[in-house]
């Protein structure tokens, strides 16, 4: 009875970790410091899903829906580990404060100054 409860722990864990990451990733798609080339990882894994040519076909019960699902989730983990860390890092803060989106700074960089010549 305890492995049972613990593999449905673990179920929802995973679970609840592929719906933050998914929320981040959208995000990213949104965040301009991410590079385009990027943000079209996630665009060819929902191709392949969508395509009528498939590794194993939908029409095998299960196995057919488990390989669209496979190449969903490691899509998304490609393109969160090809976004700059700066922004993962930056968005994972603000889903964390429940903030709305907003782009990342790029002014955060760069310190204003004036030049004197004395």
């Amino acid at each position: 009875m305890v492995s049972g409860a613990s593999s449905w722990l673990a179920r929802s864990r995973a679970f609840r970790t592929l719906l933050s990451d998914a929320q981040l990733a959208v995000r990213l798609l949104r965040e301009p410091a991410v590079p385009a080339w990027v943000k079209a990882v996630p665009f060819a894994a929902l191709a392949y899903v969508l395509s009528p040519f498939d590794l194993l076909p939908d029409v095998l019960p299960v196995i057919g829906q488990l390989d669209d699902l496979g190449v969903m989730i490691l899509g998304l983990k490609v393109f969160l580990g090809l976004c700059p860390s700066g922004a993962v890092a930056f968005h994972r803060t603000e889903i964390a404060h429940r903030r709305p989106f907003t782009p990342m700074s790029e002014a955060a960089d760069i310190i204003e100054a004036d030049f004197r010549r004395e």
